[in-house]
């Protein structure tokens, strides 16, 4: 099963009356076959439902209004068959809340030289038919993707599929519930933020939960569920021998643990959330940091934040809804220490436990040993090493007048074994160097706390960032720190102006 079957994305024509019935009549055929084909390419993760042409204000608003009306409807794609004059544009655009597309193509690929006459100039218009329609959005401020090819080309497919893919997390968000199981660690401002503009900008909702409240789940979970879990845990993973001796401390680590993740998910399910955070310093009657729990529900689908970090939570969650089908796999990270080595420094990155097993190299192995932060104790995790490979970390901070979201390409290179380290861990070398790369980060105001994935690139988040009216902001292979200067003292004055003027 597709994992956006229950979505699609409306493709929307313009014309006029100027040419006659006919002329409209030729577009609704194209427009008909331009879709068929985008559907049956086999590059687009949505499908793609054509709504027919629009000749008038009144046809344009009456579409854009059913658009918003329209739960599976994710986002428009628009594209301008013939010249579409675009003030008549103006009201539907008023009305449009969903994500919009601009799609700049023709139905002929080529110019027909020797055959092109008058009526056929009449009719392929996209060349400054969709020049007109972009002028009227770009005056009213709407956001949008633009993007440029012909409709057979897999390149623009391409482009149309990553914002597809971007539109399904965004109404995925809409509806975020994120339940932070205690509060956030005393005195640590990045993983803080106002909740209710979060609401406003980007769509999802933070409850406090208190662990009491998941304890009562806890205790209710029977031991024959716990022993299918446990089953389960040594069935996928490999693990020691002795692991599987019954009363044995580090067994009822992994029982315990096991009964965790049930209690976790059955709250989960029954409140609706789609992410959640802990806090080792609020963990009620745990007697561990229920990390492989977090693991397994990050692999499920589930956003985790660490330490109360709900922004975390609920960009791990869009990281995750978005890759879905894609091969590489996504985690929640954590900057944890340096390794300086020239040309070769990097960070490493891991967390007390809890990283995602889709960014494992090999099949995670089950173990359990001290953890001595939160409730000093033997704890069971999933220990693995990542992928080596190109991959992206993002990251959305609170500057108290605007949301900023911060990407960074990196390469995940070969890490050397951690014997008296046994957690989950990936090395990465951030895009251009470790030096550039973690200043322009800092400077940004960057978070300890990522949303990594291999399988994202920066397309994504730039679509993302358009929908979501944010701020954005890129470390690459050519970013400069003078340059990235600029570009932050700019972005500043341009967020105070919009401020004041609104």
């Amino acid at each position: 099963m597709n994992a956006f079957d229950q979505y699609e994305v409306w493709f929307v024509t313009g014309a006029q009356l100027l040419y006659g019935g006919d002329a409209v009549i030729a577009v609704d055929a194209h427009s008909n076959e331009m879709v068929a084909g985008l559907n049956a390419s086999g590059n687009l993760p949505v499908k793609v439902v054509y709504k027919g042409t629009v000749n008038s204000s009144k046809e344009v608003t009456a579409a854009f209004k059913a658009a918003n009306n329209d739960e599976k409807c994710i986002g428009v794609i628009t594209w301008m068959h013939t010249f579409s004059p675009a003030k008549m544009w103006i009201h539907g655009l008023q009305e449009l809340k969903k994500p919009l597309l601009h799609f700049h193509t023709q139905f002929n690929k080529e110019i027909p030289w020797d055959t092109m006459d008058m009526d056929f100039m009449n009719l392929n218009q996209s060349a400054h038919g969709d020049r007109e329609f972009g002028h009227i959005v770009t005056r009213m401020r709407k956001n949008r993707k633009v993007v440029v090819g012909h409709w057979q080309d897999e390149k623009a497919q391409g482009q149309i599929a990553a914002w597809m893919r971007v539109c399904a997390g965004w109404a995925d968000a809409q509806d975020m519930l994120i339940i932070r199981f205690g509060d956030q660690m005393n005195n640590v401002a990045v993983t803080d933020g106002d909740k209710v503009s979060a609401e406003q900008v980007l769509g999802y909702h933070v409850d406090y939960c208190p662990v009491n409240d998941l304890m009562k789940y806890y205790n209710a979970v029977e031991d024959k569920d716990v022993q299918a879990m446990v089953d389960t845990y040594f069935k996928e993973y490999d693990h020691a021998p002795e692991l599987e001796k019954a009363g044995t401390e580090a067994y009822v680590k992994v029982w315990n643990s096991a009964k965790a993740e049930i209690a976790l998910r059955r709250i989960l399910k029954d409140t609706g959330a789609k992410a959640f955070t802990t806090n080792f310093n609020d963990l009620g009657d745990f007697d561990q940091i229920p990390g492989l729990a977090s693991q397994r529900l990050m692999e499920e689908g589930y956003g985790f934040g660490a330490e109360g970090d709900w922004k975390t939570a609920a960009l791990y969650r869009t990281t995750w809804f978005m890759s879905q089908g894609m091969p590489k796999g996504c985690s929640f990270l954590e900057d944890y220490t340096l390794h300086f080595d020239g040309e070769k420094s990097a960070i490493l990155q891991a967390h007390m436990l809890e990283v995602c097993p889709l960014i494992a190299e090999a099949k995670p192995k089950l173990e359990v040993h001290r953890l001595s932060i939160g409730i000093d104790s033997e704890t069971a995790r999933l220990v693995f090493t990542s992928k080596q490979g190109e991959g992206v970390a993002a990251t959305i901070v609170d500057l108290g007048n605007r949301f900023r979201l911060i990407v960074n390409k990196v390469e995940c290179i070969k890490s050397k074994p951690l014997p008296k380290l046994p957690v989950a861990s990936a090395l990465w070398i951030p895009q251009p160097n470790l030096e550039v790369g973690a200043a322009a980060w800092i400077l940004a105001g960057g978070t300890h706390h990522t949303s990594f994935s291999y399988d994202l690139t920066v397309e994504y988040w730039e679509d993302y960032a358009e929908m979501a009216g944010i701020e954005m902001v890129v470390i690459d292979e050519n970013t400069t720190i003078s340059e990235f200067k600029k570009e932050l003292r700019m972005n500043e004055v341009y967020y105070m102006l919009n401020k004041a003027l609104c």
